[in-house]
């Protein structure tokens, strides 16, 4: 869709509606608004949050 997104990564496997997860989107939300967070800019795939 052409965003960048923030994932967290390499977490402990879990299962999630039976589905095996390594990993999370990260979003915000507001009231009923849920919003996944999104980069702006260059930054490569991989780049560290901090």
């Amino acid at each position: 869709i052409g965003k960048t997104i923030v994932v967290v990564a390499n977490l402990k496997p879990a299962k999630l509606r039976g589905v095996e997860s390594q990993g999370m989107l990260l979003a915000a939300s507001t009231g009923d608004t849920l919003k996944l967070v999104t980069v702006d800019g260059g930054i490569s795939p991989g780049a560290t949050v901090k």
